[in-house]
């Protein structure tokens, strides 16, 4: 085999499709460090099935795809192909039919590597073998690189073996070779497995067929049981017939008794429904009455209050008059005794006159007593001073006693006034004096309301007393009815129990009614609320429940 051509995208600087043609001879690459060189020989080495990123200069797969730079982009896939001449037919024989190899290598960013030839999908394995049996490989020696010369030199024994191996032309065999070993510790691996699970199998097969000896005697005992079962429950039907023709006739029976003691009920509530229509009639008219008694109850209390209070106020006045008496007659009494006070001062008044005019005739015979005239005229001086004062005291006392005199008539006469106005009042409230008999007929008419309200609840208490009795009654006469329908719904129980037994016994000779039901979609709970367990009964005339 020879390689003609090597078609890089997206591998590494190497981001649009890059053609390198190998011509015959010796093709050489010139170019400064860094315009990727290198990568052409990784590439060869990546396509050719390696798979240690350590091996291409990079921290993961993902890096052999181009990362972009300033002005492109990233890529997110990197496809290498590698054609090869194979017209001399030295290829495996599943890819030898064709002159020319096309080997390819995709990456995509995250998803891992796919290997094709020729456009079919492969192992990376089978790429592996195809260059190794051409004695070539992504590890061969004939790929140099730096430093490579020095490590074949100072090389282990099984290196320089491996080298040799590959320059003989048999590196494809001893891959082969391994893969082979792998595949025969697999299926040894697989027959020990084998073994293991042969034995457990022969394990539980005698378990299984003893589960199946007792589920082959367990079916005939269940036949057994179910026609015993099956038979108790026909002879417990026929039982359950006759009690339920029994329970009836009791139920007739009591429904009869039932109907007279309903009847009876009927008459006491029509009896009570008439005490009750009277009833309110005579609570109005007792309501009236009292409302009206409430009335004239309010009114007497009203006007005994305003008697109350009219006497209250007469007493008061008369209280106030009797004061006012006192008052006046010791008004009157300072009075007198003012004017006594006034008739000695006017005495007194015209002695001192005469005694003036004595005094002048005896002026002669008094110049010689001067001095005591002086002395008597400061004594009468200050004697007529303090008589001119206790005058003057005398008068202002007098003025005093007059006003009040005079405030003593006004509130006598407002009294008075007062007093004229109670007798009127007094006059007024016993000339109205005809409620009196009013009231004692309102009266009467309360006492026949009262007597009508009473003999009305004594007919509503018989009444009531009546429809108790009744309703009495009527539960003695329910109780051996909810018995007897107790009974029926045992009965009715234990067929349906049958029943189910009777289609469990018989479900694969005449099979339910609801294997013939399609039912709309939404009313499947419709149908089973409405059939319930008859739904389980078949429609075959044999069956012994069946739809009919």
């Amino acid at each position: 085999m020879k390689f003609s051509r090597l078609r890089i995208h997206g591998f590494k600087t190497f981001v649009e499709p890059t053609d390198f043609l190998i011509e015959p001879g010796l093709t050489g690459v010139v170019g400064p460090n860094g315009c990727g060189k290198s990568n052409l020989v990784e590439a060869l080495r990546w396509v050719m099935g390696e798979n240690s990123f350590k091996n291409m200069r990079a921290s993961g797969m993902d890096d052999v795809i181009f990362s972009g730079s300033g002005n492109r982009p990233a890529r997110n896939t990197a496809e290498v192909m590698l054609t090869v001449d194979n017209s001399r037919r030295l290829a495996p024989a599943q890819f030898n039919d064709h002159d020319v190899l096309e080997v390819s290598r995709r990456i995509e960013r995250e998803a891992g590597s796919l290997y094709k030839i020729n456009g079919r999908e492969v192992r990376a394995r089978d790429v592996q073998i195809l260059f190794a049996d051409a004695s070539t490989g992504s590890r061969s020696p004939a790929l140099v690189r730096q430093g490579q010369i020095g490590e074949i030199i100072s090389a282990k024994p099984q290196a320089r073996r491996r080298i040799l191996e590959e320059a003989a032309g048999i590196a494809g065999l001893h891959a082969r070779r391994h893969e082979a070993e792998t595949r025969l510790k697999g299926a040894e691996t697989n027959l020990d497995r084998l073994e293991t699970v042969l034995s457990q199998i022969e394990s539980q097969l005698d378990g299984l067929k003893r589960q199946a000896r007792q589920a082959v005697r367990y079916r005939g005992l269940s036949a057994d049981i179910r026609k015993a079962e099956a038979t108790l429950a026909w002879l417990k039907f026929r039982e359950a017939g006759e009690l339920v023709r029994e329970a009836e006739r009791l139920v007739e029976l009591e429904t009869r008794t039932v109907a007279e003691r309903t009847t009876d009920q009927a008459t006491a509530a029509k009896d009570q429904a008439v005490a009750a229509h009277q009833l309110p009639a005579l609570r109005d008219e007792a309501a009236k009455a009292g409302a009206a008694l409430h009335r004239l109850v309010t009114a007497r209390d009203q006007l005994e209050g305003e008697e109350k209070r009219a006497r209250e106020r007469m007493a008061e006045l008369d209280r106030r008059i009797a004061q006012l008496d006192g008052d006046l007659a010791r008004e009157r009494a300072l009075g007198a005794d003012a004017e006594g006070v006034m008739a000695r001062l006017v005495a007194e008044e015209a002695e001192l006159a005469a005694i003036g005019e004595g005094a002048k005739t005896a002026e002669a015979e008094a110049l010689a007593g001067v001095a005591a005239a002086e002395t008597a005229l400061a004594v009468a001086e200050k004697a007529f001073s303090e008589a001119t004062s206790a005058l003057a005291e005398i008068v202002a006392r007098r003025n005093q006693l007059e006003r009040s005199i005079r405030d003593a008539g006004e509130r006598l006469m407002r009294l008075e006034g007062q007093l004229a106005e109670i007798d009127a009042e007094t006059a007024k409230l016993e000339a109205g004096s005809d409620h009196a008999a009013r009231l004692d007929a309102l009266r009467a008419e309360l006492a026949a309301a009262a007597a009508a309200l009473t003999t009305a609840e004594a007919e509503a208490v018989a009444a009531e007393q009546a429809h108790v009795a009744a309703r009495s009654q009527e539960g003695e006469a329910r109780r051996p009815l909810a018995d007897a329908e107790r009974l029926v719904q045992r009965i009715d129980t234990e067929v349906r129990t049958l029943s189910k037994i009777l289609n469990v016994a018989h479900a694969s000779k005449w099979p339910p009614v609801l294997e013939a039901i399609s039912v709309a979609r939404g009313y499947e709970t419709a149908l089973g609320a409405a059939l319930g367990d008859d739904l389980d009964a078949p429609t075959a005339s044999a069956s012994p429940q069946h739809w009919g």
